[in-house]
């Protein structure tokens, strides 16, 4: 079974072989790592993209670089993300730009991590956790 993923490199849709686990996988288009699985930032038009392409669960951190909560718990949404190649798509969004776009998302406090399957927000919780926190909050949606 193959599934779509956004590379995060060049935004070209990928067709992947659903595994257990990934060594190497790339883009057919730019050639870039797929498993190098970093946080992505992006504007909400990116992120609507992902949301409605990838098969993938896609996993969005609402922050800002003022709040303390969201600096501190940056590297650990970092630490999930890469440990986590291909099972979620984890992405990143100031949540101070989000508020002067166009958006049906309603964020109320942040750090906010939302999760969205099949085009739709399935899930969200709101404040820091840990990176093994937040690997098993992903794991239930992968």
């Amino acid at each position: 079974m193959n599934i779509k993923v956004v590379c995060p490199h060049c935004l070209e849709v990928n067709s992947v072989e659903k595994k257990a686990s990934y060594f190497s996988e790339h883009c057919k288009a730019c050639e870039a790592s797929l498993v190098e699985s970093k946080p992505l930032n992006v504007n909400l038009a990116i992120l609507d993209y992902f949301i409605s392409t990838s098969e993938l669960p896609v996993i969005v951190d609402f922050w800002a670089p003022w709040c303390g909560p969201c600096v501190t718990m940056a590297p650990h949404f970092e630490t999930a993300a890469l440990a986590m190649p291909l099972q979620a798509q984890f992405l990143k969004v100031n949540n101070d730009d989000a508020q002067t776009q166009n958006s049906n998302i309603i964020i109320v406090n942040i750090p906010a991590v939302l999760v969205f399957k099949d085009g739709k927000e399935i899930d969200r919780f709101t404040g820091a956790r840990s990176s093994k926190q937040i690997i098993k909050w992903v794991q239930q949606y992968v």
